[in-house]
């Protein structure tokens, strides 16, 4: 054997071990949950774990030498790559479409169910560049890369609300504060180009495994969707990055029964080979006959758990009902704690009022923390802010009120508090609001539809508990967007102007021209000759 040969042979061998080595130090993860709701609809969860294990977060005071190397091989790279170059401990990036309906479909899974697009991220300071510079290229970069329109998310939709956005992970203890930075774009949806990206961070693409399940003609159709990137730290563990995708099916459009063909008209024809586990969970209904096939690998607590790895392919999990489908008993009633309805009253394009109806369904008084980012475009009145309680005026069921009013064309305005809503009651929030009369330029192509306003969040905690303390994520509550209606111009009137200058100009142009450089000569006519 020749020399050349031997010493290729050795350099393939030796790429081989590291890879090897590489990916021991990474794990991915990948499970499918699946519940039927009580008013017929079917929720799907993908969930796809990697996890960077003994790996941290870039310390931010090292942005100004070069990066140690960094080697993945089931970890997303093209993900990684941003994390490090703008120091980020925490990140979470969820983009939705629809209103999530807590009252029939209790507490999402995923907390971040606003809709359009959300981002918000923790980083430390004590870098060169300032947390806003750094923000600014982390959104721009992530614009790059999910084909959305992060870069939109300026100054004047940023806030730092750190009471709503508690870590979901640890932060690093590098002497050095940590802030939050936090923006919504609600006109900002979520679609194919965006899905495409995102299918691109998993290791096994939507070629095997649960994500090829992921059918854009069938979850776009869904009567809501979303999907979030999740990137945080745990101390003992390591880098996790969680990419999820939701969705809210109504199979009783095609029939009563579902399964994977009706859902996403696909099945599960090979296992990821990457992925140390890959799972099916379904919960099993508490309500109604059915039958479920094929036969599940384990049953725990209500769930039917599938192995993907040894489950007989093609895997085309599904449930039929015995008979006619029939709404349980209390159907109507809400699933969760809180009801929220929040509405922006007055057909006025210079005022308004903003009012915001709590009913607390529990024995028990509720505390919730309750945040308002709202663009510079509204402008509140806090004087005029009024809370009651079952009718009656009760100011004082509100406390810790912070407000960072709103700078035109800088910044939104933050309004944060707490309410305190007695057990069975109904709290009542109204305060006045004003209307920004814009410039024309500001104004967007569709200027008559009007403008999006972000949803609010709503945090339920135990009243035992501190304000300061974590609350439970999971119970993060979004109202849906508002539309608000502004003082906009008769654009159809340039458009007018336009067209009248342009033919008028064009006249007298003509005639000038005609004028200038035609010549007029006396033409002689001669009669005809008699014959």
């Amino acid at each position: 054997m020749r020399p050349g040969w031997i010493a290729r042979a050795l350099l393939v061998i030796s790429l081989w071990h590291s890879s090897l080595a590489s990916c021991e130090g990474e794990q991915f993860d990948e499970k499918l949950t699946i519940k039927s709701l009580r008013d017929g609809k079917v929720v799907s969860k993908f969930t796809f774990k990697t996890l960077l294990k003994g790996e941290s977060p870039r310390d931010p005071r090292t942005l100004g030498v070069d990066d140690v190397s960094q080697h993945y091989t089931v970890f997303p790279l093209a993900l990684g790559q941003i994390l490090r170059e703008y120091a980020v401990t925490e990140l979470h990036l969820t983009l939705n479409a629809g209103n999530w309906n807590y009252d029939r479909w209790g507490y999402p899974e995923e907390p971040g169910v606003g809709t359009g697009a959300e981002l918000w991220a923790w980083m430390g300071d004590g870098a060169q560049s300032s947390i806003d510079d750094r923000w600014e290229g982390l959104r721009n970069a992530l614009a790059g890369l999910f084909c959305a329109s992060l870069g939109s998310l300026d100054e004047q939709r940023t806030t730092s609300p750190a009471r709503s956005f508690k870590p979901e992970g640890d932060l690093p203890d590098w002497g050095i504060p940590h802030q939050i930075r936090h923006a919504s774009l609600p006109s900002e949806h979520v679609c194919t180009e965006n899905l495409t990206p995102f299918l691109k961070l998993l290791p096994c693409k939507s070629l095997s495994g649960i994500a090829s399940l992921l059918n854009p003609h069938r979850l776009f159709d869904a009567d809501w969707h979303g999907m979030s990137v999740h990137v945080l730290w745990r101390e003992d563990e390591g880098v996790e990055v969680r990419l999820s995708f939701q969705s809210v099916s109504d199979p009783l459009r095609l029939s009563l029964n579902w399964s994977f063909r009706t859902l996403f008209d696909r099945t599960i024809d090979r296992t990821c080979p990457v992925a140390q586990s890959s799972h099916v969970e379904v919960t099993l209904p508490t309500f109604g006959t059915y039958n479920i096939n094929p036969e599940s690998t384990s049953v725990a607590k209500g769930h039917a758990n599938f192995d993907v790895a040894i489950a007989a392919k093609p895997l085309d999990i599904n449930l039929q009902w015995d008979g006619d489908f029939e709404y349980p008993a209390g159907f109507d009633s809400p699933l969760t704690t809180l009801s929220v309805q929040r509405t922006l009253r007055g057909s006025s394009q210079a005022r308004g009022q903003l009012s915001l109806v709590l009913s607390n369904h529990r024995g028990e008084a509720l505390h919730v923390v309750y945040l308002e980012t709202m663009p510079w475009l509204i402008q509140f009145y806090l004087h005029t802010l009024k809370i009651h309680i079952n009718g009656l005026l009760r100011n004082d069921a509100m406390s810790e009120m912070s407000y960072i009013p709103a700078v035109p064309h800088a910044r939104p305005a933050t309004f944060q508090c707490v309410l305190a809503i007695p057990p069975g009651g109904t709290l009542h929030l109204t305060i006045d609001v004003a209307k920004a009369f814009l410039r024309y330029t500001e104004h967007p192509p569709d200027a008559q539809r009007g403008w999006d306003l972000p949803p609010a969040i709503l945090t339920p905690f135990e009243p035992s508990h501190n304000v300061s303390l974590s609350y439970p994520t999971h119970k993060r509550i979004y109202t849906p967007a508002l539309l608000v209606d502004l003082a906009t111009p008769d654009f159809s009137m340039p458009y007018n102007v336009i067209i009248f200058t342009c033919s008028l100009i064009a006249f007298i142009f003509g005639s000038v021209f005609n004028l200038l450089t035609r010549k007029f000569v006396v033409i002689q006519i001669e009669s005809s000759k008699e014959e």
